[in-house]
């Protein structure tokens, strides 16, 4: 094997590897992606059935009994499950964080394969180097690789644009009969994509079918024949079938025909303007914050994309990239809810016109000095934005406190026999607890389940003592409103920001959640009295949720009463 050929594989186990490292550090959801992890689980589990369907949906799927605000599409979790399904059986995988893991790996290969598609085709049309540069700018950002594994709907559609700009960049091939073609996978991939996962890419289909009407005239815009239309008819197509394929999955699980969850979506939140509830930003938000954070590296806009822009022979072709892209989020703009993963579909085509500039710079490094300046400062923005990347991931993973205590728990029950009932709320719920973690429960002695978990929100019922007296473990934020006679068997700690470790200071949290930060603390105890003379950088935990058990022979008395602490959490 030649050596551009082993960098090129090397190249390929970078990316899948970074995407893969994300996942084992931070294994766990949360609530974004609580639909689609809890439908793929349910899908696994009970799969379908004809006879008696709304009675089989209430008592085995969760969306039964927590709707959400709209309903959202069951085709990502139809998917997901049945690739794991067959896997599952191969590879005799187990129930519990095992299959989660699975779950979210699948996706996130997927996610994957769409990247190195995009790659290949950058290569293809602006040569090896490019395409190399690709993958080490896109690996070392932190959110498109942390999120390719995580079941937001985002994250579906991601993998179909990633397909589409594909196209979109060996478009700039010749000859025209075989752009045109590219063109119109293009408009069919991401229209398909907004229909069924997320309504946003409406927005980016106008700009993509704006700029490609520029390029080849109105005569491709509705013509099926002689030239074949580009536009319209491929956009049609990509509707129909996306519609085929979102209307009859859903209208199984949702029990109501016919019913398109991306309407109802786009629905409630942009034409009601319900988005808003959940904050607002200024207009400027996706172009001042957004992109500079998603892109992680300073020099892809501050000195790589300008230099595509400003060499004759990649302009064209770099305007055409980014004309699209960023027509998109400037229209996107206009929305007052804002959110970085609206706009997470141009980022590889950012990346890749970045690519450009990092290659033009890296075929001169040997012509001066300066060159290998830039190069050296260009290889050393890399290795930093692998380590800033390295790092959010590590500070990310402590945010999942939910999905800790379950863990926990685990370790706690494992050796108590018989069942235990368990209360858990909101925010265990909305920070990893999810069916997959639930499932762990199962008893393989008996095939009893172990675990029974409770997640009522009702109010009334959570100020009733008989309500609280079928636990034996509760996992809550708050003590004080918990009702009987309970002891605090462990707690779990969250990021709470970063933390200057002053020389008076003591460095070290005991038990922690993170091994590596745990390793971190300690080599922070063998350097900062040699060289930093006693400084310290940290990550600063503060307690977030509570494992409570309740004492054996207590008697239920008033809210917060009786509950026991331990000397370390008081």
């Amino acid at each position: 094997m030649e050596r551009d050929e082993v960098f090129h594989c090397a190249l390929t186990g970078l990316l899948i590897g970074t995407i893969l490292l994300h996942l084992t550090l931070a294994p766990f959801t949360k609530v974004e992606e609580s639909f689609n992890i809890q439908a793929t689980h349910d899908i696994i589990t009970y799969g379908v059935s004809a006879s008696n369907r709304t009675a089989f949906l209430r008592a085995n799927y969760d969306h039964s009994e927590f709707p959400g605000s709209v309903p959202r599409t069951f085709v990502g979790a139809c998917f997901l499950s049945g690739i794991a399904r067959v896997l599952r059986f191969v590879a005799t995988v187990k129930d519990g964080e095992d299959s989660q893991f699975l779950v979210r790996g699948i996706l996130g290969l997927i996610n994957a394969a769409s990247l190195l598609s995009f790659r290949n085709a950058v290569a293809k049309t602006f040569g090896t180097t490019t395409g190399n540069w690709f993958v080490l700018l896109q690996a070392s950002q932190f959110h498109v690789m942390y999120y390719a594994s995580r079941t937001l709907p985002n994250m579906y559609a991601f993998a179909l644009t990633n397909l589409g700009f594909g196209a979109f960049v060996l478009a700039m091939n010749p000859p025209k009969a075989q752009s045109k073609l590219f063109h119109s996978r293009t408009i069919f991939l991401t229209t398909f994509a907004g229909v069924i996962f997320r309504s946003e890419l409406a927005v980016l289909v106008f700009t993509i079918a704006t700029f490609v009407l520029a390029i080849h005239g109105p005569k491709s815009l509705t013509s099926v024949f002689d030239p074949p239309g580009i536009i319209i008819p491929p956009g049609i197509g990509g509707a129909v079938l996306g519609l085929i394929a979102t209307v009859s999955i859903d209208s199984y699980f949702w029990n109501q025909f016919p019913i398109w969850p991306e309407w109802s979506s786009f629905y409630y939140n942009t034409i009601l303007g319900k988005s808003s509830d959940w904050g607002v930003s200024p207009w400027h938000f996706y172009f001042s914050n957004a992109l500079s954070r998603l892109l992680l590296n300073p020099l892809s806009y501050l000195l790589l994309i300008p230099l595509a822009l400003a060499q004759p022979a990649t302009r064209s072709r770099s305007i055409a990239l980014l004309l699209p892209s960023l027509g998109f989020v400037a229209i996107y703009s206009l929305l007052p809810h804002k959110e970085w993963r609206f706009i997470i579909y141009i980022i590889p085509a950012l990346t890749a016109v970045s690519a450009i500039g990092a290659s033009w710079i890296w075929t001169r490094r040997t012509k001066s000095i300066l060159y290998r300046f830039l190069n050296l400062f260009l290889v050393s923005s890399i290795v930093a934005s692998f380590i800033a990347s390295s790092a959010f991931s590590l500070i990310s993973s402590l945010n999942y406190p939910g999905g800790d205590a379950i863990v926990r728990l685990k370790g706690l029950t494992y050796h108590e026999p018989g069942s235990q009932r368990i209360y858990v709320d909101n925010l265990a719920c909305q920070t990893g607890v999810t069916r997959f973690l639930e499932s762990r429960s199962i008893s393989s002695n008996t095939g009893h389940r172990k675990w029974t978990f409770d997640k009522t929100e009702n109010q009334t019922m959570l100020l009733s003592p008989t309500f609280w007296d079928q636990f034996d473990y509760a996992i809550v934020e708050n003590v004080e409103r918990t009702i009987g006679k309970w002891e605090v068997v462990d707690t779990i700690n969250s990021f709470a920001g970063v933390q200057v470790v002053k020389p008076s200071d003591d460095l070290g949290f005991g038990k922690v959640e993170s091994g590596i930060l745990q390793y971190w603390d300690a080599i922070g105890m063998l350097v900062r009295g040699k060289f930093t003379k006693g400084w310290w950088v940290t990550l600063r935990l503060e307690p977030k949720l509570r494992i409570l058990r309740r004492e054996r022979t207590g008697v239920n008395i008033g809210v917060g009463e009786g509950v026991e602490m331990s000397d370390e959490i008081v």
